[in-house]
């Protein structure tokens, strides 16, 4: 009797764009080149349909609609492909949709959670409905997978300590080979970027709060890019202006070469309110750029306050001021290089190596 055939599928609710290449678009084209050459059949199931980059080598079924998942429940139904492994990314847990999935395919089902939980915890009517779907659906799901400890425990504390058993996490990894090193920080007066959707509860806001506190001194030097779009971009422009800052805030857009860009610069600032584990700021630590962000999700997985960057409580302008002007002015510095914590924890290759022990 032969050696079964291994079949993914790739359920994923997220758009690909191609002005916008992150570490995930890096992940899938690694992660589906190592299955190839192990074997193993994989088919993508996103919500719109591209080849550009690495995706002209997936084998995509797009579903040219919001909701991936219940395309694909039925495609199952339509098309009974016979599919051994079932892996979700960016898809809301323990819902309807997992236990039809697990009727008709049978195959082991894989939930990525990427998502932010809100600073405050969510509203009691919410709790009490994530615990009811824990009890109802969890049991369709073979494995949770959380991208950091903090996921891991959020996901336990939505749907109910029982799930803790057959929840792991892998943690996200970034592709260094193509971000540029920098060489030597600036450490008086060094150059700031941002990196980020630009959304309220990446706390940009805070940051532009933070400057407006600042010293003269500070304002007439001070420099920070950010690099993004979003709904939120025209009340950040608007903030900007009503505090005079426009010398200081230069909004870059979206631009596809982050990788490139991030050594132009000495830290990054990341003033979330809410994030899972950012690729972001793994990105930017391998690029030696250290990385001032708050205390939010998997943060402080990544960054040790003083050592590879510095930890804010999230929201506090005050601090972050501090933090900022002291870091300008060199009261302080990070002397370490950040890009070898990142070549020993946290490359794309390790993240994909995961996943694939999870499939044999």
């Amino acid at each position: 009797m032969g050696k079964q055939i291994i079949k993914v599928a790739v359920v994923c609710a997220y758009k690909l764009l191609p002005e916008r290449i992150g570490g995930m678009d890096y992940f899938f084209w690694h992660f589906d080149q190592k299955c190839k050459e192990n074997g193993i059949q994989v088919d993508w199931f996103f919500p719109n349909e591209s080849s550009h980059d690495g995706y002209s080598e997936l084998n995509i079924i797009t579903s040219e609609q919001k909701n991936v998942e219940k395309f694909f429940y039925k495609y199952c139904v339509a098309n009974k492909p016979n599919y051994t492994h079932v892996i979700t990314h960016f898809v809301e847990l323990c819902t309807p949709v997992f236990k039809k999935i697990k009727e008709t395919t049978n195959a082991a089902i894989i939930a990525v959670d990427h998502n932010p939980r809100p600073i405050e915890g969510y509203p009691s009517k919410i709790r009490i409905k994530k615990k009811m779907k824990g009890i109802l659906y969890s049991k369709y799901i073979d494995l949770f997978v959380g991208v950091s400890n903090y996921t891991v425990n959020e996901i336990v504390k939505d749907f109910g300590f029982h799930l803790k058993k057959k929840t792991i996490v892998i943690y996200n990894g970034v592709v260094i080979d193509n971000i540029i090193v920098n060489p030597q920080r600036k450490v008086l007066e060094p150059k700031f970027l941002v990196a980020s959707h630009l959304r309220e509860s990446k706390g940009i806001q805070d940051l532009i709060e933070a400057v407006h506190l600042s010293s003269n001194e500070i304002k007439d030097k001070l420099n920070i890019d950010i690099y993004g779009d979003g709904y939120y971009k025209e009340y950040l422009v608007k903030k900007v202006k009503e505090y005079r800052l426009e010398q200081i805030f230069i909004f870059k857009g979206s631009v596809p070469n982050l990788k490139e860009i991030y050594c132009q610069y000495d830290y990054m600032l990341q003033p979330t309110h809410m994030e899972c584990f950012s690729l972001a700021i793994l990105e930017s630590l391998a690029a030696n750029v250290p990385v001032i962000t708050t205390s939010v999700g998997g943060n402080e997985e990544a960054i040790t306050h003083g050592v590879n960057g510095f930890i804010v409580k999230p929201k506090d302008a005050f601090l972050l001021k501090s933090i900022l002007q002291n870091v300008f002015l060199g009261n302080l510095k990070i002397a370490v290089d950040t890009r070898t914590f990142i070549e020993n924890n946290f490359t794309i290759e390790k993240m994909v190596n995961n996943y694939i022990r999870l499939l044999q």
